[in-house]
């Protein structure tokens, strides 16, 4: 794991880390964010899964095997990684690190475990901010209604958000997306302040 020399780098970029469960809308707002006029440097993790439909290689992720992503494990270049549904995820350290350093803000878009993981090597210098739905029935909706994954997928993206749910409380700052106009606008204060 690529640690910084010092847990609060005063004068350089900021590490702002969105985490939310499955449908919460955190990709979306992080697009959002990164297409306003916000000075921030997307970070893009690593997966093994096959990408979705529309989903750019380098964009969205970068889309590796999964002998590659465990070759990167054994040279310790990730901040952070995790396993979710069958497939690696993770974030290359060294990018983060180069951008910080040249006081450039960085946005990543990780899970709960992830951000503890940052949280630990970044401590003040990163901004940990948390997306909830406004209750887990309109979760269970918005899952059902993007029509991308089986029953059996959608109860288990519904079992780890409630697991997901318990570390709100560790995050600086929780949003409700309640809608996305609103939702987006507190997170872009956030981030501008």
């Amino acid at each position: 794991m690529v640690k910084p020399r010092r847990k609060s780098c005063p004068g350089r970029g900021k590490l702002f880390v969105i985490s939310a469960p499955s449908g919460c809308g955190k990709t979306t707002l992080c697009r959002r964010l990164l297409d306003d006029s916000i000075d921030l440097v997307n970070s893009v993790s690593m997966t093994t899964r096959p990408p979705r439909p529309g989903e750019k290689n380098g964009v969205d992720y970068r889309f590796v095997s999964r002998k590659y992503f465990q070759d990167m494990i054994r040279s310790r270049t990730f901040l952070e990684y995790e396993e979710n549904f069958g497939h690696l995820y993770g974030t290359p350290g060294k990018f983060i690190q180069d951008n910080l350093k040249k006081g450039r803000s960085v946005l990543l878009s990780i899970d709960v475990k992830g951000a503890m993981k940052v949280r630990k090597v970044y401590g003040r210098n990163s901004v940990l901010i948390f997306i909830l739905p406004p209750s887990i029935r309109v979760l269970k909706n918005r899952l059902y209604s993007r029509m991308s994954d089986d029953a059996e997928t959608i109860a288990q993206r519904l079992k780890n958000a409630r697991r997901e749910l318990s570390y709100k409380d560790r995050y600086d700052y929780r949003i409700i997306n309640d809608t996305l106009d609103s939702a987006y606008k507190r997170l872009k204060n956030i981030v501008i302040s």
